[in-house]
């Protein structure tokens, strides 16, 4: 078991430099910081002055070694476009797509277990039939539209909950939530219903795969046959086995949720990393945007680490393997 953990830190920590050499070339190859902190008015000693202060004339080796160790110690440089420290903008936005990542997790982990078991164990009623027919909605349509029409249903028409915005936000401690007013509650039911219809739709529909699989193995057959409820076949054994192939899935899934929330904060206004990074985008702000390319990857590579485990975990048959191969 160390020795996975350990392989697989090592596999990550690998990751993380290739991600960081992407994110290092976008300071040589995306427009000149110089140029872009200056401005066109600057002299030219004053523009040399301030590249060997930002150690731009040092070897590219030295360069990288010195982004990768301010990376580390959490220093990614001044914004261009706000001039603020990037690490400072980065945290005072990471809480709103944080909440927004879990909130819509945990409805589309919920929602597409319990849809995906229903549809299995009742695969030829008209329920489950009708749910895997309006399911295609959240796999056809793309996100920004369905974050439209939940606007024009439930926000102009119906007039139920906030178009945009995130409420009225209190600190706890460091983080700033709106979980804890009612108008932060409200504000965020929509975008988390945008957000994680597709990842519901796609756990649903690999759970209800999975499932019919498992009750036709042999040793569901066999269970039956010792006279177990189904309640206890269904839960006790298929829906256990099922979960193995849904913990990976669910965990790529949730680090996709928080990488691509982009296009919902975009459409509802959420005050998110996402946000920002679109900003950042149209004014070049290439400090921001490289954090958020290292922040996104460290996620991802922190929940396929967890995901990794778990899996160890829950999967006997890879415990069997590996002591089979020792032996």
């Amino acid at each position: 078991m160390i020795a996975y953990v350990l392989r697989r830190i090592v596999q990550s920590v690998l990751v993380m430099l290739v991600v960081a050499l992407v994110s290092f070339s976008l300071f040589r190859f995306v427009g000149d910081p110089v140029a872009t902190m200056m401005g066109q008015e600057a002299s030219q000693a004053d523009r040399e002055a301030l590249r060997d202060r930002l150690g731009l004339n040092d070897p590219v080796i030295v360069q990288f070694a010195g982004y990768i160790a301010r990376a580390a110690s959490g220093d990614f440089g001044i914004s261009y476009r706000l001039q603020q420290p990037v690490m400072e903008l980065i945290l005072s936005r990471l809480p709103a797509t944080l909440e927004l990542a879990l909130i819509s997790g945990t409805l589309a982990f919920v929602f597409g277990v319990g849809l995906g078991v229903y549809t299995a164990l009742n695969r030829r009623g008209w329920l489950s039939g009708t749910i895997m027919t309006v399911s295609l909605v959240g796999v056809s349509l793309p996100t920004f539209l369905i974050g439209v029409l939940l606007i024009w249903v439930f926000a102009v028409e119906l007039q139920w909950l906030p178009s945009f915005g995130r409420g009225e936000t209190v600190d706890v401690g460091p983080w700033r939530t709106g979980l804890l007013t009612p108008s932060g509650r409200a504000s965020i039911v929509l975008p988390a219903i945008t957000l994680g219809l597709y990842q519901m739709t796609l756990i649903m529909r690999l759970v209800r795969a999975e499932m019919l699989e498992v009750l036709r193995t042999d040793y569901i057959k066999f269970a039956r046959a010792r006279g177990l409820s189904d309640r206890a076949v269904n839960f006790g054994h298929a829906l256990k086995n099922t979960l193995v192939p849904v913990i990976t899935i669910t965990g790529l899934q949730l680090g996709s949720i928080i990488a691509f929330a982009i296009i919902t904060e975009t459409v509802f206004q959420w005050p998110g990393v996402g946000a920002l990074f679109i900003n950042s985008v149209q004014f070049v702000d290439i400090p921001v945007m490289a954090a958020y390319l290292m922040l996104i990857a460290l996620i991802f590579v922190v929940i396929n680490l967890v995901v990794d485990l778990l899996y160890y975990a829950v999967d006997p048959r890879l415990r069997l393997d590996r002591a089979a191969a020792r032996h």
